[in-house]
């Protein structure tokens, strides 16, 4: 496999956000607090990643303001997985909810843009975790088959930790 530098990985990360936008969203040091999937709405350029969610939520009621929160994302190929760190706060902010307001989003808020439990929440994101695999399940099985063989480490892809800022 061929190792991808930092800024290749990087931007591979943003475009699978932005192609994916599925995750789980936590809060970090939450004892008992369980991570809950969420669609990723990415500002590349801010380095921000926005959620709607609901007042009532379980996310918002044990948000503290300025915390950290994490939020992990599998691409559907499984050629990259990333877990992303960062500071998390709640924002009614209108213009982003008219942004990316849409018919999925919508089934969540049966009173439109206007429901009074819309809300937003803002990751700006600090750092990140990527593994990048771009094996296959053929490599995936011959690496696994020979780490077994030769008693090493399979090499199934890159693991690389970035600063967002």
């Amino acid at each position: 496999m061929a190792d991808h530098d930092r800024k290749d990985i990087e931007a591979k990360l943003w475009k699978t956000l932005e192609d994916e936008r599925m995750g789980m969203l936590g809060l970090v040091g939450e004892a008992g607090g369980h991570f809950h999937p969420m669609t990723a709405f990415c500002e590349k350029e801010l380095g921000s990643i926005w959620f709607f969610t609901r007042r009532d939520s379980e996310l918002v009621r044990r948000l503290v303001q300025g915390g950290k929160a994490m939020f992990n994302l599998v691409a559907k190929d499984r050629g990259l997985w990333a877990c992303i760190s960062g500071v998390v706060t709640e924002q009614h902010d209108a213009a982003r909810i008219d942004r990316y307001w849409g018919p999925v989003v919508s089934t969540w808020f049966p009173e439109g843009k206007e429901d009074p439990e819309l809300t937003l929440l803002r990751l700006d994101a600090d750092d990140a975790e990527v593994w990048i695999s771009e094996q296959g399940p053929i490599r995936f099985a011959f690496e696994i088959a020979k780490a077994n063989l030769t008693d090493n480490e399979p090499d199934l892809g890159q693991h690389t930790r970035l600063n967002l800022h």
